[in-house]
C-alpha cells in the first residue's frame, strides 16, 4: 500500500477549498491531523474565547471527515515534537499544509525540513509576492490594496473530495473533551453558544448571506445596533471558510468595493507580520518606546474598570461587555475602546492587546496587534498619537441609544438625549459609575505625554 502523507490542520479547519488536503489526497491515504500547541507560541496560546470556538470547530471538523471515510488525530504538544513522532510512527512520506504566518509556527515547519509541503489557501493572494517597487512588504493599507489588484480576482475556490483515502493503521489519538477547551469554573460561555455555530457548514451558510449585505454595508457596518456586518470574522480567523470563497460571494455586486477591502485587509495584516515578527510585542516606531504610559496603582485599577464595562462612557462600557458576554465586538466599537483606553487613560496598548486576544472568539495575532497599533498611533501605518478620538461623539454619530440599552441594562430608561452622557446631563442611574476621567482632562494628559516623546 501507498505511504500515507499526513495533512496538518491549523487554522485552516475546512474540507471545502483546501488545496493542502487535495495534494495529499493525490499522494496517497490521508491522516488528517490537528495539534494543540500551547508551548511554541509561549505568551500568544490561544485565548479563552478562542478554545471555545476551537472546541465545536473541531468537534465539527471531525464529523465532516468522518462522513468522507476519515478522521481527525489529536494531538497535544510542541507542534514540532509531534509531528516528528507522526512521521516516525506512520512511516507518512511528506506533510502538507496551508500557508500561516504567525511567527511561532516556524520551528515546526524548519523542523520537518523537505517533508513539509506548504500550499497557498488562506488569503487572496501569495502575499509574498504583494511588494513594493522595492521589493519590501507593504507598510500603508491603501499602497497594498492598489498592489493587491495585480493579483485579483483570486482564484476560484476548490470544491471538497468526496471521499479521502484512509491509511491502513490509524495513529493513536487524543480525546477532545481531555483538552478541556471548554469553560467550567465558572462557565462564562453561555451567551457565546446563543450567539455563534462554529463549523465549516456554518461558515458557507454566512458566507452565501454576505450578498444581501452588501447595498447597504457601506452605511451600515458603522451601526453597532444593526446587523449591518457579516460576522464572519471568527470563521475565517478558525479557516471555516476561505478568504476566497468569501471572495467570490460577492462577484457581480456594485457594492462589494468596501466589503472586499474589509476582507483584504487581513491579507495585509499578515504581510506586516511576515516582515515584523514581533509587531504584536513592541511599537512599530521606536520613538515611542519613550511614550510615559501610566502603570501606577490607579492605573491598574482604571484598566480593570475598562475591561468590566464600568468606565461611565456608555458605548465604551457597551462595547466591553458585549465582548465578555458573546466573545466579539463590533468594529466601530472596538475602535472606540481602544482609542480610550490608550489615549483617555493612557495605558500601554499592549495590555488592551492582551485583553482582546483573550476575550475575543476571532483573536488574530496580525489583525489584532496592526488594528491596536493603527489606534495607538505607535504602528508602521499609524495615524498620529495627537489624534483622540472623543467617545461621545462617536456614541451620538453611530449609536441612537439601542446598542447602549442592549449591553447596559442600568441605562434601560435614559431618555435618547441623555443616554450617551447621563453623567453630564445629571441623570446617571444609581449603581452605575460616574466617568472614569473627563475628556478635556483625558486629552490635555495625552498631549502633555506626546510631547515628551
Amino acid at each position: 500500500m501507498t505511504d500515507p502523507v499526513i495533512l496538518w490542520f491549523r487554522q485552516d479547519l475546512r474540507l471545502h477549498d483546501q488545496p493542502a488536503l487535495i495534494a495529499a489526497a493525490h499522494e496517497g491515504p490521508v491522516i488528517p491531523v490537528y495539534i494543540l500547541d500551547d508551548e511554541t507560541p509561549g505568551d500568544w496560546r490561544i485565548g479563552g474565547a478562542q478554545r471555545w470556538w476551537l472546541h465545536h470547530s473541531l468537534t465539527s471538523l471531525a464529523a465532516d471527515l468522518r462522513e468522507k471515510g476519515s478522521r481527525l488525530i489529536l494531538r497535544r504538544g510542541r507542534a514540532a515534537d509531534e509531528l516528528a513522532k507522526l512521521v516516525e510512527q506512520t512511516g507518512a512520506a511528506r506533510v502538507h499544509a496551508l500557508r500561516h504566518y504567525e511567527p511561532w509556527w516556524k520551528e515546526a515547519e524548519g523542523a520537518l525540513g523537505d517533508r513539509l509541503s506548504l500550499h497557498d489557501g488562506n488569503h487572496l493572494a501569495h502575499i509574498e509576492d504583494v511588494r513594493t517597487g522595492s521589493g519590501t512588504p507593504f507598510r500603508i493599507y491603501s499602497s497594498f490594496w492598489k498592489a493587491l489588484q495585480s493579483f485579483l480576482p483570486p482564484e476560484e475556490p476548490m470544491p471538497a473530495p468526496r471521499k479521502i483515502d484512509a491509511p491502513a493503521h490509524w495513529p493513536a489519538s487524543d480525546t477532545l473533551s481531555k483538552w478541556q477547551l471548554l469553560p467550567t469554573k465558572p462557565d462564562w460561555s453561555g451567551g457565546f453558544d446563543e450567539d455563534w455555530t462554529p463549523g465549516e457548514a456554518a461558515a458557507l451558510e454566512r458566507a452565501k448571506e454576505v450578498g444581501d449585505k452588501l447595498a447597504a454595508y457601506d452605511t451600515a457596518r458603522n451601526m453597532p445596533a444593526e446587523e449591518g456586518t457579516t460576522r464572519l470574522s471568527p470563521h475565517l480567523h478558525f479557516g471555516e471558510v476561505s478568504a476566497r470563497t468569501v471572495w467570490h460571494q460577492t462577484d457581480g455586486h456594485r457594492d462589494a468595493v468596501t466589503f472586499r477591502q474589509e476582507v483584504a485587509w487581513r491579507d495585509f495584516t499578515h504581510g506586516v507580520i511576515m516582515a515584523l515578527p514581533d509587531y504584536g510585542d513592541r511599537n512599530g516606531r521606536d520613538r515611542y518606546d519613550r511614550l510615559p504610559w501610566r502603570t501606577d496603582k490607579q492605573a491598574r485599577i482604571d484598566l480593570k474598570a475598562w475591561q468590566q464595562g464600568q468606565t461611565g462612557y456608555p458605548i465604551v462600557d457597551a462595547g466591553m461587555r458585549q465582548l465578555w458576554e458573546s466573545g466579539w465586538m463590533h468594529n466601530r466599537v472596538r475602535m472606540i475602546t481602544a482609542s480610550f483606553l490608550v489615549k483617555h487613560l493612557l495605558i500601554d496598548w499592549r495590555e488592551g492587546e492582551r485583553w482582546f486576544w483573550d476575550c475575543l472568539v476571532d483573536a488574530d495575532y496580525g489583525n489584532n496587534a496592526v488594528n491596536w497599533q493603527w489606534v495607538a498611533g505607535t504602528g508602521v501605518d499609524a495615524n498620529m498619537f495627537g489624534r483622540i478620538m472623543a467617545p461621545l461623539s462617536q456614541s451620538e454619530k453611530f449609536d441612537a441609544g439601542d446598542y447602549i440599552r442592549r449591553w447596559v441594562p442600568e441605562l434601560a430608561k435614559v431618555g435618547d438625549a441623555a443616554i450617551h452622557d447621563p453623567d453630564d446631563a445629571g441623570c446617571r442611574p444609581r449603581g452605575y459609575p460616574a466617568k472614569i476621567i473627563g475628556h478635556r482632562e483625558a486629552r490635555e494628559r495625552a498631549l502633555a505625554a506626546a510631547k515628551k516623546l
